[in-house]
């Protein structure tokens, strides 16, 4: 087999050594011999003839390939050198770049810099990269200090099996290069795929999540499903930054400190992977080399279509199950959607329609896409319509048919454990005084957040108002009823709440009431989060960007 390996099988003098190190780097001694390998970015830095090296390699008895080293030196006059610094790989070229070699480059998207005459790219690209130098004959010297693969030398062994779909989502992340999403409902075991991937890659893994409460509970499922040792598993996030042969951060802080995260890992697992196209945590994945990707979300759309974003970050989506397929299959607990219609009181009608004639005086029938575009160019009539459009959806999603609708829902539904979906702090407020629930909010502070969590779970019923801190993080596995009071038109959101009831117990049927104001948009909003083909159209993008 060709090789640079260069085997020496008898003493070497010190002299010998220092200079064989000149043109190659010690792997170490095997059957009384010592092997090296050549470096022919060393090679080509002392400057030494071609003739030089053999000559001295043959004095001392070395025993390599000299055919493909000629080869390789022959076609190797050309250098690239990279370098890592600022969360960019620097690369400086020894030649002129053709247009052929531009044009194999411009997929990368390397920045070229005029006057340190460097190329600048993303780490993500930096596997690729060198792999297209080295196909068209380019020695890359590389001081990047990045691994193609960080092997996970610690015993990672699953303790659980897999469920039928969790196998088949592994499989197919593994045949799609161990790079894609996986999009399943809440409740169906994501984490437990993320960890059975890295059992199965045995690289040192990253593991990026929403807040520190995600953070506790992977180490927790860690510790639960796998072998892994604990003490190989650090946390990155506020005063606790230890790195690990696999390290749980939180979105902010590998944002913040991703330089230092960046040579450490070959596998990168992104939670709720949705949350990634947005502009600061975009550079997580751009900024990591990390060859093998993963990303786990209930559904990665996103209403301002920058899901399309996620395929040459993570990959495509591999894999996808609505609630409903899993529900069926017994996975998931079986469900009904009850969608309840209430009107405005006459105040708060009155209201509305002075509104809505306003807003119809200050745009006519442009279309609102249109109206969002102008108000970001800055034109004053359409960012007078958007706070007008902000104050017509505050009526409609805190009328107080609302709060009586969902007292009456409350009582109905009196021995369950229910968890009230109020999207606004004011409604969220008002509604646990009115029915007597525990209240959460994103303005909890963590300690009380504990405690209410704790009292909610360990109840065998109660009621639980939360806003939108709700829609992530929130593991209660016995709730069986939700109302949904207020919110947006996003499948995301409508598929994280549903999943937040599926968690599956003996008999148990869930239940998510929906509170719609008659008559406006809400109705509209209603039918298009309940439209799960709109998510089943990212199963279109499987194997894309990878």
């Amino acid at each position: 087999m060709k090789s640079l390996e260069v085997r020496v099988c008898r003493w070497l003098s010190e002299e010998e050594f220092k200079e064989i190190l000149k043109y190659a780097d010690y792997i170490g001694r095997s059957e009384r011999c010592s092997i090296f390998k050549l470096n022919l970015a060393k090679i080509m830095r002392e400057g030494e003839d071609l003739e030089d090296v053999v000559a001295f390699l043959t004095d001392i008895e070395a025993e390599f390939d000299e055919g493909y080293l000629r080869d390789l030196l022959q076609r190797s006059g050309r250098i690239a050198e990279l370098s890592y610094q600022s969360n960019y790989v620097y690369v400086k070229f020894n030649f002129f770049l053709s247009d052929e070699l531009r044009e194999a480059l411009s997929e990368f998207k390397p920045r070229y810099f005029r006057d340190g005459r460097v190329f600048l790219l993303h780490p993500m690209y930096y596997t690729n990269f060198v792999e297209v130098l080295r196909r068209r004959g380019v020695a890359v010297v590389d001081r990047t200090g990045f691994l193609s693969r960080v092997k996970l030398d610690i015993p990672a062994d699953l303790k659980v099996s897999l469920r039928d779909y969790q196998r088949e989502s592994l499989e197919r992340w593994v045949k799609n290069g161990c790079r894609g999403i996986v999009a399943l409902p809440t409740g169906s075991g994501k984490t437990l795929i993320a960890i059975a991937a890295i059992v199965e890659a045995k690289e040192r893994t990253l593991i990026v999540v929403i807040t520190k409460d995600h953070v506790k509970q992977w180490y927790e499922e860690i510790a639960k499903t796998s072998t892994i040792p604990l003490e190989f598993v650090g946390f990155y996030y506020s005063e606790q930054k230890r790195i690990a042969p696999i390290t749980i951060a939180t979105y902010q802080s590998a944002f913040r400190y991703m330089s230092k995260l960046t040579p450490y890992f070959s596998l990168l697992v992104i939670d709720e992977v949705h949350h990634l196209p947005a502009d600061k945590f975009k550079r997580i994945a751009l900024g990591s080399p990390a060859p093998k990707r993963l990303g786990l979300s209930a559904t990665p759309y996103r209403e301002d279509g920058r899901h399309i974003e996620l395929f040459p970050l993570m990959g495509g989506v591999v894999y996808y199950k609505s609630p409903i397929e899993l529900a069926e299959a017994g996975y998931l607990a079986r469900h009904e959607i009850v969608t309840v219609k209430v009107g405005l009181k006459p105040d708060e009608k009155r209201k509305y329609l002075e509104l809505k004639k306003k807003f119809k005086n200050l745009v006519g029938d442009v279309k609102f896409e249109e109206i969002l575009e102008a108000a970001r160019k800055g034109d004053e009539r359409a960012i007078e319509a958007l706070k007008l459009v902000t104050e017509m959806r505050k009526i409609v999603q805190t009328s107080k048919s609302k709060v009586e609708k969902v007292r009456e829902i409350v009582e109905k539904e009196s021995g369950s454990k229910i968890i009230v979906f109020a999207h606004y702090v004011d409604l969220a407020r008002e509604i646990a005084r009115e029915v007597g629930g525990l209240l959460l909010t994103g303005e909890t502070e963590a300690s009380k957040r504990e405690e209410i969590l704790r009292t909610f779970k360990e109840g065998r019923e109660g009621i639980l108002v939360v806003t939108t801190v709700g829609d992530e993080g929130l593991d209660i596995p016995d709730a069986s009823v939700g109302i949904l009071v207020a919110g947006t038109s996003s499948p995301r959101q409508f598929v994280q709440r549903l999943g937040r009831l599926l968690r599956p117990t003996p008999g148990k049927v869930a239940k998510l009431y929906e509170v719609v104001t008659r008559g406006t948009a809400e109705e509209i909003h209603s039918k298009k989060r309940k439209d799960f083909s709109v998510v089943s159209e990212l199963e279109t993008g499987v194997d894309q960007g990878s």
